[in-house]
């Protein structure tokens, strides 16, 4: 599973061995770097008990280790707007 921005993760040591203590984890982005098979670079926020960020962080983990707890919303389907209709324009006066 890659990380797509808005899906919140369960964070626990099967990720990474730094998190003794799992933490719940809003994905922003995956960080294009460098890193070994199968690891991952990712920053969001760590969430509290009732989903508010509470600390930014860029983490490193390995993908097999991260649990998706809640997936982004799909995209909106973009809408097409009706023509606008010209403005009239009439001269000002200046004095």
């Amino acid at each position: 599973m890659l990380p797509r921005s808005g899906d919140v993760l369960h964070v626990t040591r099967a990720a990474s061995v730094q998190f003794r203590r799992p933490i719940l984890f809003r994905v922003i982005r995956v960080l294009d770097r460098p890193t070994y098979d199968g690891w991952l670079w990712l920053e969001g926020y760590e969430l509290n008990a009732t989903g508010d960020a509470v600390n930014r962080r860029s983490i490193f983990v390995q993908r097999a280790g991260l649990r998706q707890v809640q997936a982004a919303p799909q995209p909106r389907p973009h809408t097409v707007r009706s023509a606008r209709r010209p403005v009239a324009r009439t001269p000002v006066r200046v004095h």
